[in-house]
């Protein structure tokens, strides 16, 4: 019968590199409006896979559209203001 080698030593010895730095954790501070308005179009898009949109589903995609286009619009202006997005 065969032992079986465990990984652990391997996977673990890059554990302290699996965590986000401190400049990740801002960029995604930065970002998360977007994220957040995403995450709601897919939601409202989502919602409707299974049958015919209603006026107030088409509503709801319509509003989260314009709120993810705003926070994407909001977030390139600031990156503009700082310089990156130049």
């Amino acid at each position: 019968m065969n032992s079986i080698v465990t990984v652990q030593d391997a996977v673990t010895a890059f554990a302290e590199w699996g965590e986000p730095t401190d400049a990740e954790l801002d960029a995604i501070n930065i970002e998360l409006p977007v994220i957040l308005a995403d995450v709601d179009l897919i939601d409202a898009q989502i919602m409707t896979l299974d049958r015919t949109p209603s006026e107030l589903d088409r509503q709801r995609i319509r509003r989260a559209r314009r709120r993810l286009l705003t926070a994407r619009r909001e977030l390139a202006n600031r990156a503009e203001l700082d310089g990156v997005g130049a």
